[in-house]
């Protein structure tokens, strides 16, 4: 039976790109549980730093899934298998937009009692 699917390497940069994208929220969460807290004077900001550590936890765990279930597929399936559904992408897309827009709110939020 020829097989259908090449295991090379680009499973593993799949996996190691999605690595890279959670540490790169973790990091940027890292940077917000510092900075906020000592910008506005308040422990209460220090929040969304954690919020966004447990968001980076949760990419990291729901990518390492997904890679060995797209893994388990086309070693089983070949390279036409149906793939798993995107729920990682999806997550990934809703946490990079709340993050952005938190930014927005919270630049216009600083910027407000300046410009009055």
């Amino acid at each position: 039976m020829t097989q259908l699917f090449d295991p090379g390497l680009q499973p593993e940069r799949t996996e190691l790109a999605w690595r890279r994208t959670a540490l790169a929220f973790a990091v940027g969460s890292l940077v917000a549980l510092r900075l906020l807290p000592a910008a506005f004077e308040n422990g209460w900001w220090s929040l969304a730093g954690v919020a966004g550590l447990a968001a980076s936890a949760l990419v990291w765990v729901m990518a390492r899934s997904r890679s060995r279930a797209v893994n388990s597929v086309l070693a089983a399936d070949g390279d036409h298998a149906s793939m798993p559904g995107a729920g990682v992408l999806t997550t990934l897309m809703g946490l990079a937009i709340a993050a952005g827009l938190a930014g927005v709110a919270i630049v216009v939020a600083v910027s407000l009692p300046s410009l009055f």
